[in-house]
């Protein structure tokens, strides 16, 4: 579990006890159900990406929303869209291996996470990674329920395939922009795991 999960499943599941203790047992029952729900959201299971150094792996667990071509900066590319239900893993991982050149933070509205304008209105981080194949970039992106985006990454930090960066709290969605020349190897609709599901292959 991340341990930032400890600090919101501990009050519930205290007072969900304390609750049962003086046979108060409703309110126990739903406490015990509320902090066993937030640690099964803030899980962390270990990830082992694929062994093709080719293969561009997702940054997040959920289900592909788009597939679209989108220019970044002037640069041409196409952007995928993930998106993150309460009930998938919410761990943030980077889709290549490089190097972070850059960080940028924006807040912004918080529209439902799988509207299309989610992707440019909404509270987001962007991560741009330098690899040695071109540049990529990701955003975690906060929806009507997740308020809360977390970054454990620095500018300038190293970061292999697969490697924890974040995560986004209850809810969400991940865009990830890649260059011209990507071969794309999802379609919407399909449900990918976080730093083990290849979205794209170099050429």
């Amino acid at each position: 579990m991340v341990k930032d999960g400890y600090k919101f499943a501990a009050p519930p599941l205290l007072l969900g006890i304390i609750a049962l203790l003086l046979h108060w047992n409703w309110p126990g029952g739903v406490l015990i159900f509320l902090g066993l729900f937030v640690v099964f959201f803030f899980r962390d299971p270990v990830r082992t990406p694929p062994p093709d150094t080719n293969l561009i792996v997702s940054p997040g667990d959920g289900r592909i929303m788009e597939v679209v071509e989108e220019p970044l900066n002037g640069k041409p590319g196409r952007r995928i869209s993930v998106f993150l239900s309460i009930f998938d893993v919410h761990v943030n991982r980077s889709p290549v291996a490089g190097r972070i050149t850059a960080i940028d933070y924006r807040t912004g509205k918080f529209y439902a996470a799988m509207r299309g304008r989610a992707s440019a209105e909404n509270e987001q981080n962007a991560f741009h990674i330098a690899s040695d194949r071109g540049e990529v970039v990701f955003k975690q992106i906060a929806g009507w329920v997740a308020r809360r985006i977390v970054c454990w990454k620095s500018v300038g930090d190293s970061v292999v395939r697969g490697e924890r960066v974040g995560m986004i709290r209850f809810g969400s969605r991940v865009d990830i922009w890649l260059p011209e020349g990507v071969e794309v190897l999802v379609r919407p609709g399909q449900h990918v795991a976080g730093g083990t599901s290849a979205l794209a292959r170099w050429k």
